[in-house]
């Protein structure tokens, strides 16, 4: 709960009266009127169709209509639906609940999006509240949090899509607040026993929800994991370890049991998520042709000309950036796969074996490159971009003066949500600066919350640089930490004597 002493605002500053004038429901009130706005705006305005939209409506429709969770793609008889397990079922199960209660217009499933991403916001908030201790910082940080999250577009304008990221969002919210909540009590010997284990499971359980949405979604225990490792590394603390992992997994599992049981019965196979490639059964995954992407593919657009167009389009070899080759001759022997692959658009077991020879030479020449320059520059794609996908505008800069004579407006828009984006990262490094200078007794216990949400911010960006297809929108998820951690740079608490700091660290 959050708990405000408002009597003490007042020796802040001199306007700390004024402050107190509006009531923290008025300024919530605001906040959300604000949030609305935003979302129904980028409804409105800029509905976005997307290829996995197709894919997410399909398995709805059928479970809603045949009561078979399939597809009807690749088959010889059109109209039989065939059970996959393609994609995980959380978000076409949201599909289905609302095409059986408001309807199956897209505007319907937007503006549902918008409820969902608007409560996000308030978990957000409550989130960032858990960062500090109760008082008058608590106010400012969790009104700070609203405010960001009401206010920042890139997760907004995916209500305007049917897509899985505000759904993902939302849960990835609901669960990193028992799970920071849990890590807040391991600094305290009195709580930690108690505390934890219950937070743990119900910060595993919503991660489990979140799985059923995104496959990915356990990078959330495993952040959990990486901080309780360090916490509690020495042997005598390894029995507390070992129960947290035990109860959060657990939690974890429980929302997964029926979905695998449906694969094992349905599918006869052992598939708790979904599998890597996104293949139907029988479908064949060009794993020799990400393997060489992996080896060069950094930028956003190289995803259009290259992986998504691999059995359905041709890829014309001047597509490829210089950096797909080390020499002529490599160029010439990739020229002469592509035209093999060109002539039926489809990628053969024959053409992707040629293309793993050539991504393991291409390695073992620079494995530098393959496992640690060509991921930092995906970690870049996936975080310094103007995030423009579902909007109208290209994205493009240079050269800057021809961009701006062809579409001002255009550039306008991209160097705004470019600088937004980087105001969002720097926000962060000053809020986390601000909470690490604090050396008071009451804040250290508060500290392994916020390492959990940094933590997870660097799995889930490490995890996508080994993806085939590095989409800024991949990261969103991480925004609800990101966004918590920003408001931060609003805490202005003090610490507290040295005595308290040293009886603190002596407890935990």
């Amino acid at each position: 709960m959050l708990t405000i002493d408002t009597r003490s605002v007042a020796h802040d500053s001199p306007t700390a009266h004024v402050r107190q004038t509006l009531p923290l429901w008025i300024h919530a009130f605001l906040a959300a009127l604000t949030g609305l706005a935003l979302r129904l705006f980028l409804v409105l305005h800029f509905p976005a169709e997307a290829d996995d939209a197709v894919i997410y409506e399909e398995l709805a429709r059928n479970w809603a209509n045949a009561h078979i969770y399939g597809l009807t793609r690749g088959l010889t008889r059109a109209g039989n639906v065939v059970p996959s397990d393609m994609r995980v079922p959380g978000y076409p199960a949201f599909l289905a609940v609302l095409y059986q209660s408001i309807g199956r217009g897209q505007g319907a499933i937007m503006l549902a999006q918008a409820g969902v991403d608007l409560v996000t916001c308030f978990l957000v908030a409550w989130l960032a509240s858990r960062l500090v201790p109760d008082g008058p910082q608590r106010r400012r940080v969790w009104l700070a949090a609203l405010w960001l999250a009401a206010t920042c577009p890139f997760v907004a304008n995916y209500a305007a899509v049917p897509l899985t990221e505000v759904l993902a969002t939302f849960l990835t919210a609901a669960a990193l607040i028992p799970l920071a909540g849990g890590c807040t009590a391991i600094g305290n010997s009195l709580t930690e026993g108690s505390i934890l284990p219950g937070k743990s499971f119900t910060g595993g359980l919503l991660a489990g929800l979140g799985t059923l949405v995104r496959p990915e979604t356990p990078l959330l225990l495993i952040s959990l994991a990486a901080v309780l490792t360090v916490r509690w590394r020495r042997p005598e603390h390894w029995g507390k370890l070992a129960r947290a992992g035990a109860i959060a997994g657990f939690g974890m599992l429980l929302p997964l049991l029926p979905w695998g049981a449906r694969n094992w019965e349905t599918l006869h196979e052992a598939q708790f998520l979904a599998p890597r490639y996104a293949t139907m059964a029988g479908e064949y995954a060009p794993r020799g042709f990400y393997a060489w992407t992996a080896t060069w593919l950094v930028r956003y657009r190289e995803v259009y000309l290259v992986p998504w167009k691999i059995d359905s389009e041709t890829v014309p070899i001047s597509d490829l950036p210089s950096s797909a080759f080390d020499s002529p001759e490599e160029r010439a022997r990739t020229a002469a796969l592509m035209d093999r692959y060109n002539e039926t658009v489809t990628m053969t077991p024959e053409i992707d074996g040629e293309f793993r020879e050539i991504a393991r030479e291409r390695t073992a020449r620079h494995p530098l490159r393959t496992y640690l320059y060509v991921p930092l520059e995906r970690a870049a794609t996936l975080w310094l971009t103007p995030r423009v996908d579902l909007l109208p505008f290209s994205g493009h800069l240079w050269p800057l003066r021809q961009q701006w004579r062809r579409d001002p407006v255009d550039v306008t828009v991209t160097i705004f949500l470019g600088a937004l984006n980087f105001f969002y990262i720097g926000l962060v490094a000053v809020g986390v600066w601000r909470f690490l200078r604090h050396q008071g007794a009451e804040w250290i216990p508060l500290r392994p919350g916020v390492w959990l949400l940094i933590a997870f911010v660097l799995v889930r960006t490490a995890f996508f640089t080994t993806v085939e297809t590095p989409e800024p929108r991949y990261v969103l998820e991480c925004f609800p930490a990101m966004l918590a951690l920003g408001a931060l740079a609003w805490n202005t608490g003090r610490a507290s004597d040295p005595r308290g700091i040293r009886a603190a660290r002596g407890g935990s």
